[in-house]
C-alpha cells in the first residue's frame, strides 16, 4: 500500500512538460531580478541628481532593496510550503514587476525607497523558489546542466548591467532601468502559470497544518534587517564610533542569536538549521558564504578601480568587465557537464584553484595598466567560478529530503548574500586601512633626503616654471601633484593586497570539497525515478 502511495506521488511530481521548457521559464525571473540590481548601481548619480537628493542620500535606493531582499530570504523556504512554491513564486515575480513600474513613476527619493523595499520583498524569494524548482523537475544527472542554465542568468547579468545600464541612463533616463522589466515580468507569469506545477509531496506538505512561528518571523525581520544596515552603512558612519552602528550591530547580534536557538528548537522552525547537520548541505553552505564574499567583493572591487583609479567612466568600466560575462557564459554548460559526468568534488577543487590563480593574477595591476589587460585578467578570474557554482549547487541536496528542498535552496541563497555584504564591507574597510598603511610608507621617502624625490619635484616644478608660473606656486603645485600620486599608488596597492587575501582564502578551500560524498547509486537512481 505505501508503495502504491509513494509510485502515485512519483508519477504526479513528474513534469508535464519538457524540463528545460521550465528551466528557460524560471531562469527568466532571475535574469531580471539581478540585472535591475546591477543596472540600479550604475544609474544612482542619475536618480540623485533627478530627485533632488545627495549621492549619501540616494544609496538608500540600494541598501533598502538589500535589506527588504536579505529579510525575505531566509523566509522563502517556508513562506513556499506553507502557501504553495508555484504561488509564492508568481506572487514574488508580480510584486516586482509591479513594484518595477511604480519606482520608474516615483516622483520623490522618499517614493522611490519605499518601492524599492517592495521589490526587494518580491526579488529575495525568486531565486531560492527557481533552485527548488530546478532541483524537483530535474533528476540528479541532469541538475548539473539545470544549473548551469541558471547559472547563466545570475553571472551574466551582472557584466551587462553596467554597460546596459550606462547606455539606458545616458540616452534615455534612469526610469527606463525600471520599466524594463514590466515586460520581462509579465512574460515570466504567464509562461510560470501555464507551465509550472508544485510537485505531490508539497502538496501533502500544505495539507499538514504548519504553525506560524511569529517570533522567528520577528526575529529574522529584526537580525537581517539590523545586521544589513550595519554592513551597508558601517563604512560611511565609520563602523562602532558611530552610536547608530554600535546600536544596530548589538541588536542584530542579540536577535540572531535568539534566532539560531529558536529554529533548532521549535517544531515548525521558519529555517530549519537542523539541516546543517547533513554533512554536504553543511560544507556546500559554508562554500556558498565565502563564494559570496569572493564574488561579489571582486565584483565591486575592480569597478571602483577602474573608475576611480583609472578614470573610467561607468560605462567603459562595465565594456571592460562585460566580456567576462561571455566567459562565464561559455563555460557554465562546460562545468554542467563535467558536473554530471565526474566527480563534483574535483571539479570544486579545480575551480577553487584555478579562481585562486585568477585572483593572484589581478595582482599585477598598476596605474598604467591597459584596457585590454583588464579585461583579460577579469576573464582569467572568473573562469573557474563556474566549476565552483555548478556542483555546490548540485551536491546541495545529497542527503537532503525532497520535502525540505525549498529549505535548502532557501538557506544555501541567504547564506551566499550574506557572505556578499559582508564580504563587501570587509574588504571596502581592509583596503581604505591598506591604502592609509601604504600612504605613510611611501610619504616616509618623500623627502629631500631621496635623490629620485628631488629629481621629481624639480621636474615639475620646472614644467610649472615654464609656463609662466612663479617659483613659489610652481613649487606648491608640484607637491601637491605629488601628493595626488601617493594618493592614487596608495589606493592600487591597497586593491592589490585585497585580491592577495582573496586569493589566498580561496586557496586555502581547494582541498575541502573532498569532505563532502558523491550521491550513492542508490540515491542518484531514487532521485531520477522521482522525475
Amino acid at each position: 500500500m505505501a508503495d502504491t502511495d509513494a509510485h502515485s506521488i512519483t508519477v504526479a511530481s513528474r513534469p508535464t512538460v519538457n524540463p528545460w521548457i521550465i528551466a528557460m521559464t524560471v531562469t527568466l525571473a532571475t535574469f531580471m531580478e539581478v540585472l535591475d540590481s546591477s543596472i540600479a548601481n550604475v544609474a544612482l548619480p542619475h536618480m540623485a541628481g533627478s530627485l533632488g537628493a545627495s549621492s549619501e542620500e540616494s544609496t538608500w535606493v540600494l541598501t533598502s532593496y538589500l535589506v527588504s531582499s536579505a529579510i525575505v530570504l531566509p523566509m522563502s523556504g517556508w513562506l513556499s510550503n506553507v502557501i504553495g512554491r508555484k504561488r509564492f513564486y508568481m506572487a514574488c515575480v508580480a510584486i516586482f514587476t509591479l513594484s518595477s513600474f511604480l519606482c520608474g513613476l516615483a516622483p520623490t527619493l522618499p517614493m522611490l525607497i519605499f518601492f524599492r523595499v517592495l521589490q526587494g520583498a518580491g526579488g529575495g524569494g525568486l531565486q531560492p523558489s527557481e533552485q527548488a524548482i530546478l532541483a524537483d523537475t530535474f533528476s540528479a544527472k541532469q541538475r548539473g546542466m539545470a544549473f548551469a542554465m541558471y547559472g547563466m542568468a545570475v553571472v551574466v547579468a551582472p557584466a551587462i548591467g553596467p554597460t546596459l545600464g550606462g547606455w539606458i541612463t545616458d540616452n534615455y533616463s534612469w526610469h527606463w532601468i525600471f520599466f524594463i522589466n514590466v515586460p520581462i515580468g509579465i512574460l515570466s507569469l504567464f509562461l510560470t502559470q501555464r507551465l509550472v506545477h508544485d510537485p505531490a509531496y508539497l502538496k501533502e506538505i500544505r495539507r499538514t497544518s504548519i504553525r506560524v512561528d511569529y517570533i522567528g518571523m520577528g526575529l529574522i525581520v529584526t537580525g537581517v534587517g539590523f545586521l544589513q544596515f550595519v554592513l551597508d552603512k558601517g563604512q560611511e558612519k565609520d563602523w562602532f564610533s558611530s552610536q547608530t552602528i554600535l546600536i544596530s550591530f548589538i541588536i542584530a547580534v542579540v536577535a540572531l542569536v535568539a534566532l539560531v536557538f529558536r529554529e533548532l528548537t521549535h517544531k515548525y522552525p521558519i529555517m530549519d538549521l537542523r539541516l546543517l547537520g547533513v554533512r554536504n548541505f553543511a560544507t556546500a553552505v559554508t562554500f556558498s558564504f565565502i563564494l559570496g564574499m569572493v564574488l561579489n567583493g571582486s565584483t565591486i572591487l575592480l569597478p571602483q578601480f577602474l573608475q576611480n583609479d583609472l578614470g573610467y567612466t561607468a560605462q567603459l568600466a562595465g565594456m571592460a568587465l562585460s566580456p567576462a560575462g561571455i566567459a562565464l557564459a561559455i563555460m557554465m554548460p562546460v562545468a554542467g557537464i563535467l558536473a554530471s559526468k565526474g566527480d563534483p568534488r574535483l571539479i570544486i577543487c579545480i575551480g577553487f584553484l584555478i579562481t585562486s590563480f585568477g585572483l593572484f593574477h589581478v595582482t599585477n595591476i598598476y596605474l598604467g595598466v591597459s584596457f585590454g589587460t583588464m579585461v583579460a585578467y577579469r576573464v582569467i578570474q572568473v573562469i573557474g567560478i563556474p566549476l565552483i557554482f555548478i556542483p555546490i549547487s548540485t551536491l546541495n541536496y545529497v542527503g537532503v529530503p525532497r520535502d525540505k528542498f525549498n529549505q535548502v535552496s532557501g538557506i544555501s541563497n541567504f547564506m551566499r548574500n550574506m557572505g556578499g555584504a559582508i564580504g563587501v564591507s570587509l574588504l571596502n574597510n581592509f583596503i581604505t586601512h591598506q591604502g592609509q598603511v601604504h600612504r605613510t610608507m611611501l610619504s616616509a621617502h618623500t623627502n629631500h633626503a631621496n635623490p629620485f624625490f628631488e629629481r621629481q619635484l624639480n621636474a615639475m616644478t620646472q614644467s610649472s616654471m615654464a609656463s609662466g608660473v612663479g617659483h613659489a606656486e610652481a613649487s606648491h603645485r608640484a607637491l601637491a601633484q605629488l601628493s595626488s600620486q601617493i594618493d592614487l599608488q596608495s589606493n592600487v596597492l591597497g586593491f592589490v593586497n585585497s585580491f592577495w587575501l582573496l586569493g589566498a582564502v580561496v586557496l586555502c578551500l581547494a582541498p575541502l570539497p573532498f569532505i563532502m560524498r558523491r550521491p550513492s547509486p542508490e540515491e542518484a537512481k531514487a532521485t531520477a525515478a522521482a522525475h
